[in-house]
């Protein structure tokens, strides 16, 4: 894995919510489910994770709003511009963060490494790379 540079800084499209992450873990998903389609307006949404005490937000912390869906998920946002920042499963501990890789601002040397919960997918859309896909998610299903 290839070394990272600290700190990598993202903002939202009105720049008035910024963070900054010293290391983004290796896991990097674009996910398909109808959650993530239907808030990022998008096919998929694609997600890095980092450990929580590595991550921090830099500017307009006091802007954050959440969603909170039905199966305990919760998707963070900007309240101003609607960017979508941060996601956190029903289950989480708190010690890592999934945050949109969209709102990067700062290269990185990892890329994607799988489709997640693509039995979920738009039907408009065909995923034509090599990465692996599972159709829940990866701790949900070991097949390929």
């Amino acid at each position: 894995m290839p070394t990272v540079t600290s700190p990598y800084t993202g903002q939202c499209l009105c720049g008035q919510i910024r963070y900054e992450v010293d290391h983004i873990e290796p896991n990097m998903g674009h996910c398909h489910c109808s959650m993530c389609r239907k808030f990022h307006g998008a096919a998929f949404a694609t997600f890095g994770e980092a450990k929580a005490e590595i991550f921090r937000f830099v500017a307009g912390r006091d802007l954050l709003k959440a969603y909170v869906a039905d199966n305990g998920t919760k998707r963070t946002f900007c309240s101003h511009c609607g960017s979508s920042l941060l996601f956190e499963p029903a289950n989480s501990d708190g010690s890592l963060v999934e945050f949109t890789l969209g709102t990067l601002d700062s290269e990185i040397p990892i890329k994607p490494d799988a489709h997640i919960f693509t039995k979920y997918g738009a039907q408009w859309h065909d995923i034509t790379d090599d990465l692996p896909t599972f159709s829940e998610g990866r701790e949900l299903d070991s097949s390929q």
